[in-house]
């Protein structure tokens, strides 16, 4: 729980001025938050979710074809966000796309 909420308020405030920004997340040894970090999370959905308003692309870079889907049904529920994914071996895919113009 207590690294969720680290990680949550740095990316809070780093994302607060950004506007129409383009994100590259790599995940790699995923594990399933705790229950804890999950309750937490959901704890601060409003302030999350205001905050991806201010992303406009996220490529995600991993090895876990689940995680790919994930990712990807994500992006089709979040209206304003379009997120692509990408094995891990990716990246030179992947950055060209976050600065190409929408799909």
């Amino acid at each position: 729980k207590k690294n969720m909420k680290v990680a949550l308020d740095q990316f809070i405030k780093q994302a607060e001025t950004i506007y129409q920004g383009k994100i590259l997340c790599r995940i790699v040894d995923f594990h399933l938050p705790s229950l804890g970090a999950i309750i937490h999370e959901f704890s601060r959905l409003q302030e999350m979710l205001s905050i991806i308003a201010n992303f406009e692309r996220a490529a995600v870079l991993t090895d876990k074809t689940w995680l790919q889907k994930a990712a990807e049904i994500e992006g089709k529920i979040i209206p304003s966000l379009t997120i692509k994914a990408f094995n891990l071996a990716q990246q030179t895919e992947a950055e060209p796309w976050l600065d190409s113009p929408g799909e």
